[in-house]
């Protein structure tokens, strides 16, 4: 079953159990999986879906920030129970040992010995990893490696 196909499901199943947090995450992953298949003129594939589903954790997270700074502890539980729908959707993120062993062995494929070959390191992790490892997390792993 594609992720498409299974927040469908799930969405009817929240709606049925008057799951309302679980109901309103599910309809803003839809929302958004839906506007970028409008952008991009066609279907998104299962992987795009889940980078679309990544991204709408990643722009809660940021919310929860923002809500904790101005005392909003209510839209701060909201957002957070939002966050647990969706992180069910998303693959399992790796552990730092194994982003370590990845990283290692870009930075010995590309001969990268500094901090001026961060970007094409990060580049070339960031594609291999797709979805499996938060960016700041890497990106703090590389450095180390680096030397920054």
């Amino acid at each position: 079953m594609s992720t498409k196909e299974r927040l469908m499901e799930d969405l009817k199943t929240a709606m049925r159990e008057h799951d309302v947090v679980r109901r309103d995450a599910i309809r803003m992953a839809r929302a958004a999986i839906g506007n970028a298949e409008i952008a991009l003129q066609r279907e998104v594939t299962d992987e795009e879906a889940i980078k679309i589903i990544a991204k709408e954790v990643n722009l809660r997270k940021e919310a929860v920030e923002m809500f904790r700074g101005g005392g909003r502890d209510d839209l701060v539980a909201n957002e957070l129970a939002g966050i647990a729908v969706l992180v069910a959707y998303l693959p399992e993120l790796m552990s730092e040992d194994d982003i370590r062993t990845q990283a290692a062995a870009i930075i010995q494929e590309l001969g990268a010995s500094s901090m001026q070959d961060l970007g094409p390191v990060m580049r070339t992790l960031m594609s291999n990893l797709s979805g499996r490892a938060e960016g700041r997390v890497v990106n703090r792993i590389v450095r180390e490696m680096l030397g920054g």
